[in-house]
């Protein structure tokens, strides 16, 4: 099995186009929750070869944009602390604190590290033995493993100088929130399938069962999308309401059961505040208690006084698939990936970030 040329074959593209076209009914409003998917949509032009009756909403299924001003004021402060190493992964140094970001910071002087992974972080520790070496940690349940097995790691090395800011969030809770809004439009969703490889696809169940909603877990390329909205299409069409298990190939029902043994040993669930959707009762994760010598919240000073969010950005409707990023009247204008306003537009998974990059508006 060819993994790239297979799922982006132009002739397989176009019978599930027309498979779609014959099959659909009614207009359906897809949420994908995944910031993966709404980029391959975009990149692949898939909302100009599909029907008009498939109509695709962007979720919050990107960790740094669901990030509130509040934690990343947090980051800012621990990161100019003396004697702080601050490390951290992906776009979450450029999103704009109350007054600047991470990376204004750093270059002002403050010591601030993008990861590639989060076990660089021992050899860090073991080389700065006198410094404060703090990990803010975000992501889905894609990351949270490595997070824990970062933290077994520092356990078992003895490391007394590593400490542990945990922002790591779960895709069920938000997406109850999300559906639980009385605006909400949504008939469908695509399942995140590297959320999916860690969780398993049996955790969407009770969501498709208590909304009556078709769920796709989906891979990334074209072809996989296809294929989800024409199985969502169908399901619509008969009235059920199942998940669909397309991303056969890295996801199955239980998940990676030794990853997530290995999460729960170390975090339990705790109420979250996502940008746009507010506070969202077991959204997040934090550290157990008999790991709070790790806790940098605990270890270090982390109130802060937080500024409004810009009146000019919609990233918080964005998020709950209430508007679009042309909606937005500073998109591609005051906002642009080289002067972000919205955290939707810092982010490489933002949906403000695919549609610049991919739209006809900005070629």
């Amino acid at each position: 099995m060819n993994l790239i040329d297979e799922f982006r074959d132009k002739q397989s593209i176009l019978a599930l186009k027309k498979l779609i076209e014959k099959e659909i009914k009614n207009p359906i409003n897809i949420m994908e929750i995944c910031g993966g998917h709404t980029h391959s949509i975009m990149k692949y032009a898939l909302p100009s070869i599909l029907p008009k009756e498939i109509n695709f909403i962007h979720g919050p299924g990107c960790p740094v944009c669901v990030m509130p001003r509040n934690r990343i004021d947090i980051a800012i402060k621990l990161a100019s602390m003396k004697d702080n190493i601050f490390c951290t992964l992906g776009d979450l140094l450029r999103v704009l604190g109350s007054d600047f970001s991470l990376i204004d910071l750093r270059a002002k002087g403050a010591d601030v590290r993008a990861l590639y992974s989060p076990l660089e972080i021992l050899e860090i520790a073991k080389e700065n033995p006198n410094k404060n070496i703090i990990f803010f940690a975000i992501g889905f349940e894609t990351t949270t493993p490595m997070s824990a097995l970062l933290l077994e790691k520092v356990i078992e090395l003895n490391l007394k100088n590593v400490f542990f800011h945990i922002n790591h969030i779960t895709v069920p809770a938000p997406i109850e929130a999300i559906m639980d809004d009385e605006n909400v439009q949504i008939n469908a969703f695509l399942g995140p399938s590297h959320v999916s490889v860690i969780t398993g696809f049996e955790i969407y169940k009770p969501i498709a069962t208590k909304f009556k909603t078709p769920i796709a877990v989906s891979g990334f390329e074209p072809v996989d999308i296809m294929e989800s909205v024409l199985n969502i299409v169908k399901q619509i069409n008969k009235g059920t309401f199942e998940v669909y298990n397309q991303y056969k190939r890295a996801v199955s029902e239980k998940g990676n059961i030794k990853a997530q043994n290995l999460v729960t040993k170390y975090f339990e669930p705790c109420d979250f505040e996502f940008r746009g959707l507010g506070i969202i009762k077991n959204g997040g994760l934090r550290l157990r208690e008999e790991f709070s010598d790790f806790d940098a919240n605990k270890r270090f000073d982390c109130a802060v006084s937080s500024k409004n969010e810009s009146k000019a950005c919609i990233c918080g409707q964005i998020l709950r698939g209430l508007a679009k990023p042309y909606d937005c009247k500073v998109f591609g204008k005051a906002c642009t990936p080289r002067s972000p306003i919205g955290s939707c537009m810092v982010s490489g998974e933002g949906a403000c970030a695919a549609y610049y990059k991919y739209s006809k508006v900005n070629a």
